[in-house]
């Protein structure tokens, strides 16, 4: 418990100092809105990314992508005009609500600083004499830009939401509060699941039966949420409200998954017919043997 809490000290003391740093960033006002922002997000990924090599371990970085979206949120809306605030609020709300959840998810059951995601590890070895550029540039930058994008319907709705609130929140509102559901309980039936699993089984009931990845369809559809939000807010400047949702699905679908499925496949014997059977991502019923 000592070595655990320590480990909670060292990630606290990375993000406290990128925070820092992404502050006096934004008080230096050395871009337009909401570039100032994204100028911060890309600072405090510098500084998360010096204690990762500082620890050796590139896993520093997990939490960054759920904390970083209730932030910017707050911050957007502190800096905002007049607009919605029924809207208005229900964002912040939710994004709090899936930052808190996700991040407590990643809290109960990281391994602490003897563990590191296996991917990273991939990441390095394949660029070679560039591993450290390729952990900067792959496993930090890129998720940051990636959600800095899924996060900008957020700045429309704080920045240009003076539409009143109508049905096109009211289903964004179901949309994202429904992804956050999925998703706890994706990772509830999972963490249950691997308390009591038998070495080279894997999860087949609950929600997983019917999708490979619910956590994964969980997450998306939560972009998809605040982007239905951006919409309902400012429908005009759907140009750069939409590409932020549509980049992270395309992530999950065409790297993470993938990456979890190859490994799933040379680990298990038996995850070739579930996966013949059952669908990637989206919660469907599952074909017959």
């Amino acid at each position: 418990m000592a070595g655990r809490t320590r480990d909670f000290f060292a990630v606290a003391l990375a993000y406290a100092a990128g925070l820092v740093v992404a502050a006096a960033v934004l008080g230096a006002g050395l871009l337009a809105p909401p570039f100032d922002a994204l100028l911060a997000d890309v600072a405090a990924t510098a500084v998360v990314f010096g204690f990762s090599r500082l620890y050796r371990n590139s896993s520093t970085y997990d939490p960054y992508w759920s904390v970083i979206p209730p932030l910017l949120a707050l911050y957007w809306y502190a800096a905002g005009g007049p607009v919605d605030g029924l809207r208005a609020w229900c964002v912040i709300g939710l994004a709090w609500l899936w930052g808190i959840r996700l991040t407590a998810n990643w809290a109960v059951h990281w391994g602490g600083m003897g563990h590191e995601d296996w991917r990273y590890p991939l990441v390095r070895q394949k660029a070679g004499r560039a591993a450290v550029a390729a952990d900067f540039a792959g496993i930090h930058l890129f998720p940051t830009l990636q959600v800095f994008l899924g996060c900008l319907p957020v700045y429309a709705v704080m920045r240009f939401g003076t539409a009143p609130f109508g049905w096109l929140d009211v289903v964004a509102f179901a949309v994202t509060l429904g992804a956050i559901a999925v998703e706890t309980l994706a990772d509830l039936q999972l963490h249950a699941f691997i308390a009591r699993r038998t070495p080279g089984s894997f999860i087949q009931s609950g929600l997983w039966a019917w999708s490979r990845h619910p956590n994964y369809f969980g997450e998306t559809a939560f972009w998809w949420g605040l982007m239905l939000f951006g919409l309902a807010a400012a429908p005009d400047r759907w140009p750069w409200i939409v590409p932020g949702a549509l980049a992270i699905t395309v992530m999950f679908v065409f790297a993470s998954i993938p990456l979890m499925e190859q490994r799933s496949l040379e680990r298990r014997p038996a995850y070739a017919a579930y996966r013949a059977r059952v669908s990637a991502l989206v919660p469907l019923p599952p074909k017959r043997a």
